[in-house]
């Protein structure tokens, strides 16, 4: 996603119409309609402005999807099919209200999705705030695993929601969820550095301009 997309969502997302963000930010409406329309950037005031307004980062709005994600590497040619299986069992799992399974530890929440050769697992404790894992193994030797650790800031949290924003998540960004996600009053986020192999991200929640909910992640290859 690009700048001026996600202007434009960012923007919708508030409520603005092109005149009253060209209001906020002090300038003009056609001004905010040549960004909108990727003919011209604002200068690094602007942005600043944009980033405080729209409660996300610069960083968030210069970075390309492209860009934001480094390459994943080529080192393991097996990579493409670990991430198929960890998207396929995201839409058969948590995200999905399917294959809860025995508890594994004292008080742990466990979900199970297995297609030969693969196996994943995810098993997490707590609620309201909650630590987990999940992982997969290809022909009984582990492949991959992510920890995460996150916690609701509000009462208008859905965790409704939060699976539907999971369930879209792609090739393209296979950790949690996707980059941007809205529906209704509430929009998902999601920030990664790194690649499949070595990652580290950090997702939110917000309803309305309140943030009801934060998650940071890590994880990788286990080769």
């Amino acid at each position: 996603m690009i700048f001026s997309e996600k202007l434009q969502l960012l923007r919708k997302n508030k409520g603005y119409t092109q005149e009253e963000l060209a209001q906020r930010l002090n300038v003009s409406r056609q001004a905010v309609a040549k960004w909108e329309a990727g003919h011209v950037y604002p200068d690094i005031m602007n942005l600043i402005q944009i980033s405080n307004l729209m409660n996300v980062t610069v960083d968030y709005l210069v970075k390309d999807q492209e860009c934001s994600v480094k390459p994943i590497s080529t080192e393991f040619n097996d990579i493409d099919e670990i991430i198929d299986f960890r998207l396929e069992a995201n839409m058969n799992t948590y995200a999905a209200f399917m294959n809860e399974t025995d508890s594994t530890r004292l008080d742990s929440h466990d979900f199970r999705y297995a297609r030969d050769p693969f196996v994943y697992h995810d098993t997490y404790v707590g609620a309201e705030q909650f630590a987990g894992q999940e992982a997969i193994w290809k022909n009984g030797k582990s492949v991959y695993a992510m920890n995460y650790i996150g916690r609701v800031l509000g009462e208008k949290f859905s965790g409704n929601f939060h699976k539907e924003a999971l369930r879209k998540a792609d090739h393209q960004m296979p950790y949690r969820g996707p980059e941007y996600y809205q529906s209704g009053e509430y929009v998902y986020k999601s920030k990664v550095s790194g690649d499949f192999s070595w990652f580290q991200g950090y997702e939110e929640i917000y309803w309305m301009n309140e943030k009801v909910y934060e998650c940071y992640f890590h994880g990788g290859l286990m080769y």
